[in-house]
């Protein structure tokens, strides 16, 4: 009898006192950011390597990197909910843990303004939250750079995903890396394929971009920027004359999650340092 009736006094809880006792996985640095930014980061069991951001992530377990994930792993950690973005993969882990009855929730990735809001409320929604005010909030403050960023002079840049072997891995149209290049006021001298490719001295001569973005880590493993600026391909631009390398931390700038609008204006600073851009607020997300 006291069973039944504590299982009816359960049934009849705030969905919000409810959710706040799931076990949660997350897998996607976006992902992770905005379940903590909707104020469910308590809830968060385990990550990927992916999620480096906020700071508590760092202590908890990890799952392995988003596009190789072990399904067994992830079903051992018992979760309530697997919030994954769908760039996790192989596809036959997911598959895996969709025939095993996992609770599995693909949330769409993207880049670019629409992508950021969308992914926030199919986050929201996931987890029974309200996401409309975290989705508005990181919409207007990407709003307010619109008009200061076309005003203008886009910088030819490229994106060096790598350049620690070899030639260096460049991206072109379809990536988060051209959205983001797009969105600061920068124009993407490689717009002639999709995906990543490397690239030769004759093309980067000819294309002549005045700038070069990478991620952190990427020059560090490349040896810094006088590694990078000695490379063949690079030895030739402009951008290397003028020693315009900038370094964006990946998982703030490509991540496109609820930090994205500050991100975009840290970058179109760095590109453009006499721009006068707006402030942003300080949001306890960021």
């Amino acid at each position: 009898m006291r069973r039944r009736a504590l299982l009816g006094l359960a049934a009849t809880l705030p969905l919000a006192a409810r959710a706040a006792e799931r076990r949660l996985v997350t897998v996607g640095g976006a992902v992770t950011e905005t379940v903590f930014a909707l104020g469910a980061g308590s809830q968060v069991a385990a990550v990927d390597s992916t999620s480096l951001f906020p700071a508590p992530v760092r202590a908890l377990p990890q799952v392995g990197y988003l596009r190789s994930l072990a399904p067994e792993g992830l079903i051992s950690l018992n979760p309530d909910l697997l919030l994954l973005s769908d760039e996790a993969g192989p596809p036959q882990a997911i598959a895996v843990l969709r025939a095993a009855g996992a609770p599995v929730a693909l949330i769409p990735d993207g880049a670019g303004a629409a992508a950021v809001p969308r992914k926030i409320l199919a986050i929201a929604q996931a987890l029974g939250l309200e996401g409309r005010p975290l989705a508005e909030a990181v919409a207007d403050d990407w709003a307010r750079l619109d008009a200061p960023v076309a005003a203008l002079r886009p910088v030819r840049a490229i994106f060096v995903l790598s350049a620690a072997r070899g030639a260096p891995l460049v991206s072109g149209r379809g990536t988060h890396a051209d959205a983001l290049l797009g969105a600061v006021g920068a124009e993407n001298v490689l717009r002639d394929f999709t995906g990543y490719r490397p690239l030769s001295a004759e093309a980067a001569a000819l294309l002549a971009p005045e700038a070069i973005v990478m991620m952190q880590h990427a020059l560090a493993e490349a040896g810094g920027v006088d590694a990078v600026l000695r490379t063949t391909a690079l030895a030739v631009t402009p951008a290397a004359a003028a020693r315009r390398v900038m370094a964006v931390d990946g998982a703030y700038a490509l991540g496109f999650g609820p930090r994205a609008a500050h991100a975009r204006r840290d970058l179109a600073a760095l590109l453009h340092p006499r721009a006068n851009l707006p402030s942003l607020p300080a949001r306890p997300w960021v």
